[in-house]
């Protein structure tokens, strides 16, 4: 836009030449709508971002629920008392844990999905900030710089990228 506004301060102010730069921000403007309609913002907002939501709270459950399993046959296993039949209750608990730790595969399909449905999200805008020649405004969000500051301070610190920050034998000697 700044082009067209450059060219009419260099051209004289001809009708032909008016035209002309009537017609540069005609197809400007037909690009610009091309652009935005490729971005298909209607069915991001109403298929792809709700399934994101969805598939997400399904990893959630899922994974409660197989924790939750995994502890209940652990506890069973422990409160087993030792007799005849012992050997063939741990086995029948142990074949349950296994059943539960098949919620990894479960959740890996979901959060793949979810994984695509963000790529494509990435790609659509990312083609569209190309399209309108974006840029980002200057300065910072006080607000996500905020939220970001809050997720930071109540994150739990399972595993560390590179290893575990705290030695296993460290812990270890916690429970001796």
């Amino acid at each position: 836009m700044a082009a067209f506004a450059r060219d009419a301060r260099s051209q004289p102010s001809t009708p032909s030449a008016m035209v002309r730069e009537l017609l540069d921000i005609a197809d400007y403007i037909a690009n610009l709508r091309d652009a935005i309609a490729l971005l298909r913002a209607n069915e991001l907002t109403r298929d792809r971002l709700p399934m994101v939501h969805e598939e997400l709270g399904e990893v959630v459950a899922a994974t409660a629920g197989a924790t939750n399993s995994i502890m209940g046959n652990a506890e069973a296993i422990l409160a087993l008392p030792e007799s005849p039949g012992y050997r063939a209750a741990v086995e029948a608990k142990i074949y349950d844990i296994f059943e539960a730790c098949a919620f990894q595969d479960i959740t890996g399909q979901r959060i793949a999905k979810v994984a695509e449905a963000m790529s494509q999200l990435e790609g659509r805008l990312s083609r569209f900030s190309s399209a309108v020649k974006a840029r980002d405004a200057a300065g910072v969000d006080e607000a996500e710089s905020t939220r970001r500051s809050r997720n930071e301070a109540l994150l739990l610190n399972g595993p560390q990228v590179g290893g575990p920050a705290t030695a296993q034998d460290a812990i270890d000697a916690l429970f001796d």
